[in-house]
């Protein structure tokens, strides 16, 4: 299975253009032959807007960007993962991702856990403990933001639910390089599966952002990888080179579970 990434500059406030640069990159990914395209964290109306904005933007899972991002999808026939502001039935506003498949069919919508200082949690709810795999194209995928990535616990509960491919829209930031260029690599090794990290470059107010989005594989090369402009990454996730890494690496035949009882306690 091919995919693809847009790491880009946000464009705050501005949902009618970031639905038109969709619209662009997955065309373009569809061209080049990507089953899905995952864009940052907060794409669809930037990241550090405020709490005030946030909420003004923020939209029902079913509703009207939705229903245009459906569209994008069926006329491409790619399936699409975005980031939103989330506004709840019950009147929160969630940091959120939402997957909408090639027929314009929403598959899945995910609600960050873990928020990231001040920023994070003067605008945003945290999810509940919710991690949700989907069936797409053969392939189990599992989903998380930012900073859910930092903490192994929740790759982890991924993996030993069976995922394939983790999902992580972000939008990381200067001097916080280290995640990108590390930490997302470690995740992907030790829990033997694939990892799209999809960030944004350049600034928003007085946020810089360190771009470095990438795909990593099982063995931990990052078989995708953008530097700090904005750029449309595609590479080719192969079954056979995964089962190969998990031959070799052994992690999860050689876990002893009973020794990690109550980490979770401390």
């Amino acid at each position: 299975m091919r995919v693809a990434l847009f790491q880009c500059v946000p464009l705050p406030l501005d949902v009618s253009a970031n639905l038109r640069r969709l619209e662009k990159q997955t065309v373009e990914a569809a061209a080049q032959g990507a089953a899905l395209l995952v864009c940052p964290e907060m794409f669809l109306t930037g990241y550090n807007i405020g709490a005030q904005a946030a909420r003004d933007l923020a939209q029902a899972c079913d509703g009207p960007a939705a229903v245009r991002i459906a569209e994008i999808a069926r006329a491409a026939g790619v399936a699409i993962l975005y980031g939103y502001p989330e506004l709840s039935s019950d009147g929160q506003v969630y940091n959120a991702v939402q997957l909408i498949d090639a027929h314009g069919v929403r598959l899945c919508n995910y609600r960050k856990t873990h928020l990231y200082g001040a920023l994070d949690n003067a605008m945003f709810s945290a999810g509940d403990e919710h991690f949700p795999l989907v069936e797409f194209e053969g392939w189990k995928l599992g989903f998380l933001i930012c900073y859910d990535v930092e903490f192994p616990e929740n790759t982890r509960r991924l993996a030993l639910a069976g995922v394939d491919l983790i999902l992580v829209p972000t939008a990381n930031m200067s001097p916080y390089d280290f995640v990108a260029e590390v930490t997302v690599r470690a995740r992907a090794f030790e829990n033997q599966c694939y990892l799209v990290y999809a960030n944004y470059c350049g600034s928003e107010g007085e946020i810089h952002y360190c771009g470095l989005s990438s795909i990593c594989a099982p063995d931990g090369r990052q078989i995708g990888l953008a530097g700090q402009d904005e750029a449309l990454v595609i590479a080719e996730l192969d079954r056979e080179s995964m089962g190969e890494s998990q031959a070799i690496n052994t992690y999860f035949k050689d876990r002893r579970p009973g020794f990690y009882k109550g980490l979770g306690n401390s």
